[in-house]
């Protein structure tokens, strides 16, 4: 389904001067609404799409809301991407959760303001992922590269001022979605992503560089702290060329494309790839941690006295006779 082209309404054309003594049948009809937005003979886009944000129901969900609550509980000594990382799982937990009213408004509600309701999640989840995750890459770039500049501006509040500055952006944009018939405006999350992608990228590459350098010749073993930064780095690339390089490597060509092709198939794949990521992030960010707060040792134990008991049982491979 296509979530940046907005459609103005199709109106009857007219001229624009008639003489007075014309005797008109003048019928400008509205095009009726439909949630399928010009797609109800292509849906199989439009599908994919839907059956990719199952998941986040079922994983994403869940997995944002123990982020926020690890990032809560962690809140007396926090670390600098901790407010860009809550924001990023709150608007991952609120897409989410717009799924279900996406399903019952595709095939039983068929509303109009829930339809806008929609259209501005799509817009929260085009704008705040991207942003929020440049943030997170700018954060560790002037850690790792620009310690002493990063020491100066260490205090919440820049870091506050920025996410305030997202969350207007994201706002902004996805008001604007809602509202539509702005031209060009579906070239606005293409340029987004593309310039996002670019800079995460550089920023990652960057930093792992300047890890990789500051081992010093002749040491093989890193500083833990910067290891620990090293892993961080790697999984936001992992989820920069998963989540974003699809859009990326589809978007900008979308004048080669028909525009119900570009409608209905090329952009809900797309998407699929970006609105996994509401998914892919909370559990890239948990599978860092050493241990799960809310996860009691005696769990922790069970599950590996399980898992060893099964390999135990296990009978072993006979090699075969010579």
């Amino acid at each position: 389904m296509e979530r940046n082209v907005s459609s103005p309404l199709n109106l009857t054309s007219l001229p624009t001067l008639l003489p007075l003594n014309t005797t008109a049948d003048i019928n400008a009809t509205a095009k009726p609404f439909s949630v399928f937005d010009g797609c109800e003979g292509l849906v199989e886009g439009i599908h994919f799409d839907l059956t990719i944000q199952c998941i986040n129901v079922v994983v994403g969900i869940p997995a944002n809301l123990l982020v926020i609550a690890i990032l809560i509980q962690n809140r007396k000594n926090p670390t600098t991407s901790d407010l860009f990382l809550g924001c990023l799982a709150f608007m991952d937990s609120y897409f989410g959760a717009m799924t279900p009213l996406h399903f019952l408004n595709l095939y039983y509600w068929h509303s109009k303001a829930v339809w806008s309701a929609l259209k501005f999640s799509y817009g929260v989840k085009d704008t705040s992922g991207p942003l929020f995750l440049s943030c997170i890459c700018l954060d560790r770039f002037v850690a790792v590269l620009f310690p002493i500049m990063f020491g100066q501006f260490k205090p919440i509040k820049y870091r506050l001022s920025l996410s305030v500055l997202v969350l207007c952006l994201t706002f902004a944009y996805s008001a604007a979605k809602v509202v539509g018939g702005l031209p060009n405006f579906e070239k606005v999350f293409t340029y987004e992503i593309l310039a996002a992608f670019v800079w995460m990228m550089l920023c990652n590459v960057c930093i792992l560089w300047g890890l990789k350098k500051s081992r010093g010749a002749g040491k093989d073993e890193m500083h833990p702290m910067k290891k620990k930064a090293f892993k961080m780095v790697l999984s936001l690339l992992y989820i920069i060329v998963f989540n974003y390089l699809p859009p990326v490597a589809l978007f900008p060509f979308e004048d080669h494309y028909s525009p119900d092709v570009f409608r209905c198939y090329v952009q809900p794949v797309g998407f699929a790839f970006l609105n996994i990521s509401s998914t892919t992030q909370p559990l890239v960010y948990l599978s860092r941690l050493e241990k799960l707060p809310f996860l009691s040792d005696t769990c922790v134990k069970k599950c590996c006295n399980c898992v060893s008991a099964e390999n135990n049982n296990t009978p072993p491979a006979q090699n075969p006779s010579a």
